[in-house]
């Protein structure tokens, strides 16, 4: 008798913890969902995070917030693979106390945009500190020469309507992207290869990162830009990529 009251409480426990997996499983995938960060309003501006699937293109996108050590080995790699063409979103605090290096992305003919200046989650920020954000990294590119900065990509990556529609008052078009990298986790040069390139396909925007975070990075650029070789894509500017194509958005909820 014993014996299957002990088998039951066992039972009932081995059933309790995989209810409660599945709860926790829910509760990780619901709050993914929600916090999906590429949105749109119906009629409003856009967030895009790729280009269409057509021409054969995508781009590769790296982010910059700080450091000194990462971001020009990572420009010479570039170089010396015969990409002239990357956009680097660079956050207005980093871009004036390194003149140099963002001297030399524009020399070697990459594009510029926007990652803010402070890098604070936009979506923690009152619209008119959004704004002022916006604005004080915007006159740090004006002060550099940087002309046409349209180009936003949200620190943190988190955004939603009001930041939409801040950025569209300034006349910036909201980037996020299709394929993650992970590569500021340092997952492993091999694991920053396959996630960029095991699902590649024209269209893609890329994220990459050349601030310090990142070890692993430019040991895996060779095999990402023959990764792009063997599947025929060629890289282009994000604005290339965009430019009179129907691009694609999820909707604000």
């Amino acid at each position: 008798m014993n014996f299957y009251v002990i088998r039951a409480k066992k039972i009932k426990q081995a059933i309790v913890i995989i209810i409660a997996a599945f709860f926790t499983a829910g509760l990780l995938y619901i709050e993914n969902f929600l916090h999906f960060p590429v949105f749109s309003t119906d009629d409003g501006p856009k967030a895009i995070y790729r280009g269409e699937a057509k021409g054969n293109m995508v781009s590769l996108t790296f982010d910059i917030s700080w450091g000194d050590e990462k971001a020009k080995p990572i420009l010479d790699a570039l170089k010396k693979h015969k990409i002239s063409n990357a956009t680097f979103f660079l956050s207005g605090a980093w871009a004036e106390r390194h003149p140099d290096i963002v001297k030399q992305i524009q020399k070697d003919g990459h594009q510029i945009g926007s990652l803010g200046y402070a890098y604070k989650n936009y979506t923690h920020l009152e619209p008119a500190e959004i704004k002022k954000d916006i604005v004080l990294a915007q006159t740090v590119f004006n002060n550099l020469g940087i002309k046409d900065v349209k180009l936003l990509r949200p620190p943190t990556g988190n955004f939603d309507k009001e930041v939409l529609q801040v950025a569209q008052q300034y006349g910036y078009t909201i980037v996020h992207y299709s394929i993650d990298s992970d590569d500021w986790r340092n997952p492993g040069v091999d694991q920053i290869v396959n996630n960029v390139t095991a699902d590649m396909r024209s269209g893609d925007i890329i994220l990459l990162h050349a601030s310090d975070s990142v070890k692993q990075t430019i040991k895996a650029l060779p095999a990402i830009v023959e990764g792009l070789k063997q599947k025929n894509l060629k890289n282009v500017t994000v604005s290339e990529l965009i430019a009179n194509t129907t691009t694609q958005s999820n909707e604000v909820k």
